[in-house]
């Protein structure tokens, strides 16, 4: 005679004086040895994240003060929370994540430079390019040069059709 018990786990083959106990299944795991232990994993993420926290706030921290704690673009005074990096040459438009490129900028003005380059940015913005001369003090002198060229095509420009 079968017992309920007994054939609702294995389906009615085995009767109840059988003493086989059924488990239910379970996954192997793999051993030890070929996984790492989870605080390793979540040490070894947590450090890669903190780490990459602590390079940002260092070339923020850089950025503003080769820039006189001020934005490049509209030279209003910045601190540490309302700093942005930008990117002078755009890294969409090829420009390098490196000191030579990063300026501290407000927020407004990141926003309005966008992804131009900085010759559009400044035939579009000449007050900003004439600022970015003064107080980018840590960009590459082929930046400055070409900045200083933007801002006097742009400033020559409402001249010479005043003149014609």
């Amino acid at each position: 005679m079968r017992s309920i018990r007994g054939s609702s786990r294995s389906g009615g083959a085995l009767p109840r004086s059988s003493g086989v106990r059924l488990l239910p299944s379970r996954r192997r795991r793999p051993s030890a040895q070929s996984r790492p232990a989870s605080g390793a994993r979540a040490a070894a993420g947590a450090s890669s994240f903190r780490g990459q926290v602590a390079r940002k706030q260092a070339l923020r921290k850089g950025a503003l003060r080769d820039c006189g704690q001020r934005c490049v673009y509209c030279a209003t005074r910045l601190d540490q929370r309302t700093a942005t990096l930008d990117h002078v040459i755009p890294v969409a438009r090829g420009g390098a994540h490196d000191i030579g490129n990063l300026v501290s900028a407000c927020a407004p003005c990141n926003r309005l430079k966008g992804d131009l380059l900085p010759f559009e940015f400044f035939a579009r913005h000449p007050w900003a390019g004439a600022n970015f001369v003064r107080y980018a003090r840590n960009v590459t002198r082929a930046l400055k040069r070409g900045a200083r060229r933007a801002v006097s095509l742009a400033f020559a420009e409402p001249d010479d059709r005043m003149a014609a």
